[in-house]
């Protein structure tokens, strides 16, 4: 349809990323709201409702048709029925989000987790493009990682598919916020590689970026990010054990880093290889509006079922 447009949501636990985006990935309109996680999870509900609504209203106001919503959210996500199972950074519990869009809206809408949907448009849309067998790992302040297969995420018996931050690489390790011991998220995360540095080198609040950024000069920062990579290449191999894709998409801040972390994670993963294909390994290439441009696939992809 011309001049049609999605109205796309990437939730996260303090900001979205809002935008109306046309059926070949085109961005015609973006905004970014906080989530206001802190008032609750029915708070959180009823501003994605007002900024879906407010941006329908834009998209018709500019000439445009929306046709369709999609959003993305973290945690558990149960996109068959369109429930937002579990979520601990905005509080979700089964909570009807689709429902709650369409009745608000009266337009079709597509729940997607946040991986998932980025994972999704890196394998349509960018760096995965023209592969069939992806796997999308967002290394940020935690880990999580999307197989997508013929464009198609997967999303496991329980929405739950992709949780590679646990992973155990080193059993009986640091302990990780989901009650286990030596998760890879609790080694290799953007949040831990900071707090390993913290606590070798005494300096309060470090990040990911102070040992990135110290590689040359510093000993404890190159100690703190040779540990994080051999934990990364035990954990992506596994999953490259699994999964047997052709590219491996590295996404999230951590990426950031670009070659500094490709490089040698390459390197250490090649030295793990026995009869395994080693992927090509690439830095997503959409950056943060990954997550609005999955969403709007998701939700174009909703229609087409639906038809």
């Amino acid at each position: 349809m011309k001049n049609s447009v999605v109205v796309a949501l990437d939730v996260g636990g303090t900001g979205m990323k809002c935008a109306l985006v046309s059926p070949d990935g085109t961005v015609h309109h973006e905004e970014r709201h906080p989530t206001l996680a802190a008032r609750g999870p029915e708070a959180v509900v009823e501003n994605i409702l007002e900024v879906a609504s407010g941006l329908a209203g834009k998209a018709r106001a500019d000439g445009l048709e929306p046709v369709a919503v999609g959003i993305a959210v973290p945690g558990v996500v149960d996109e068959e029925n369109g429930i937002a199972v579990w979520s601990s950074n905005v509080g979700f519990r089964d909570v009807p989000l689709r429902a709650r869009i369409e009745e608000r809206l009266g337009l079709p809408a597509a729940l997607g987790h946040d991986v998932r949907v980025g994972g999704i448009a890196e394998a349509r849309l960018g760096a995965g493009r023209g592969e069939r067998h992806v796997l999308f790992a967002a290394i940020g302040t935690g880990i999580a990682a999307a197989l997508v297969v013929n464009g198609s995420g997967y999303n496991g018996a329980h929405g739950a598919a992709g949780e590679l931050g646990h992973i155990v690489v080193r059993p009986g390790g640091t302990p990780c916020p989901c009650g286990a011991r030596g998760c890879l998220e609790a080694v290799s995360s953007a949040r831990a590689i900071g707090e390993r540095y913290a606590e070798l080198s005494g300096l309060k609040d470090a990040t990911a970026f102070d040992v990135v950024s110290r590689l040359n000069s510093d000993k404890i920062a190159r100690q703190v990010w040779y540990e994080a990579i051999q934990a990364l290449a035990d954990g992506l191999i596994t999953a490259q054990a699994l999964f047997d894709v052709s590219v491996l998409v590295l996404g999230g801040g951590l990426a950031e880093a670009g070659d500094t972390l490709l490089l040698p994670l390459k390197s250490e993963m090649e030295k793990r290889l026995t009869f395994h294909r080693m992927p090509k390994i690439v830095r997503a290439a959409l950056g943060d509006t990954a997550g609005c441009k999955g969403a709007a696939l998701l939700a174009l992809d909703h229609l087409e079922h639906k038809a």
